[in-house]
């Protein structure tokens, strides 16, 4: 038997706002969080813009030994997880710890870590290599720290499938629920690649907008775009299977009725020209909802500012939707306010 799936607890770092309010009051008053870079020095660098995290003192929420055994995607996602937590009002003593998993993916992962070990290895040998520099880099680790701080004995797992690793993981953990093997996951995505080489490898495959006015330089569908502009931090939310949201009397913010994923087997950077892929995951996301595409309202689309990406994007939703795609439905991306923070969402 199939069982419904809700979102019972929200928990957001972002480049407009380190809270889930601060982050939705910025994109309700349209608020950019791109400016530029002052983690690492640009002077040789084509690339000056970023959405940095702002204001966000690492030792404000951890100790000092903490902070150092964490990489940055890492100290994010465990505020974002927090901050879920609270939100959910979910009293972990009433609750089967055993059920109750974690997936929080990530792009790159520990990507600071690995360079500034990287350097050590170069400059001062092997034996300098940090020991806790394999536990800081890999991917999953966002997801094992946060099962280890609250206590969740389920799944714990980290996807990594690039700009979709987030949604990925958000459709997986809905299907874990609505079959049965968990009552609760928190599920989503973190990442902290603005560094010199996410930065220098992203230019150099000319995916970044080289742009030097903040407001101009991530403007998704629009016809000037040149690239996108690197974002980070984390967003998760806590997914709970209906019945046991209702015991507890949880505050329901949505439901997941619908979860479709494809791959077009088209090329390693570019979405296949006619759309075909991304239809045939909004097509699955329908069928599986019970829906039609009259039934819509919105797609917060993936809209990264590149100049490929919004024209295959627009062919998919009109191959997917049909004639109701350009009569109601609309369709926008919050990447003009936060800039693309790699694993974040991609249809709604």
């Amino acid at each position: 038997m199939e069982r419904r799936v809700v979102v019972t607890g929200l928990g957001a770092v972002t480049p407009i706002g380190n809270t889930v309010d601060e982050f939705w009051d910025g994109i309700k008053s349209g608020k950019c969080g791109i400016d530029k870079i002052t983690l690492f020095d640009t002077d040789k660098f084509k690339v000056k813009l970023a959405a940095e995290v702002k204001n966000f003192n690492v030792e404000d929420y951890f100790d000092r030994k903490a902070a150092k055994r964490l990489d940055r995607f890492s100290h994010f996602a465990l505020v974002s997880a927090r901050e879920l937590m609270k939100d959910s009002m979910l009293d972990t003593e009433k609750t089967d710890m055993n059920r109750f998993g974690v997936a929080v993916s990530t792009g790159i992962g520990g990507l600071q870590t690995i360079e500034d070990n990287t350097k050590t290895l170069n400059e001062k040998g092997p034996d300098r290599v940090s020991p806790m520099f394999i536990p800081m880099a890999i991917s999953n680790m966002a997801a094992g720290n946060i099962s280890i701080e609250i206590g969740a004995k389920g799944e714990s797992f980290g996807m990594v499938t690039a700009c979709a690793s987030a949604t990925h993981t958000i459709g997986e953990c809905y299907r874990i629920i609505k079959h049965g093997y968990q009552d609760l996951m928190i599920a989503g995505g973190a990442e902290a690649s603005i560094t010199p080489m996410g930065i220098a490898g992203f230019t150099n495959i000319k995916a970044l907008s080289t742009s030097q006015d903040k407001t101009r330089a991530s403007i998704p569908f629009d016809k000037e775009r040149d690239g996108f502009v690197m974002g980070e931090g984390a967003g998760l939310i806590l997914l709970e299977e209906y019945e046991h949201a209702k015991k507890r009397n949880a505050k329901i913010y949505a439901e997941i009725v619908g979860y479709g994923a494809t791959s077009d087997a088209y090329h390693i950077t570019s979405p296949a020209p006619d759309g075909e892929g991304g239809a045939r995951a909004m097509k699955n996301a329908m069928e599986d909802a019970k829906i039609k595409p009259e039934d819509l309202d919105y797609i917060n689309a993936h809209g990264t500012s590149t100049p490929l990406n919004e024209k295959f994007e627009t062919i998919a939703i009109k191959k997917a939707l049909g004639e109701e795609a350009s009569k109601k439905i609309m369709v926008s991306s919050t990447k003009g306010n936060t800039g693309h923070l790699l694993r974040r969402c991609r249809r709604n």
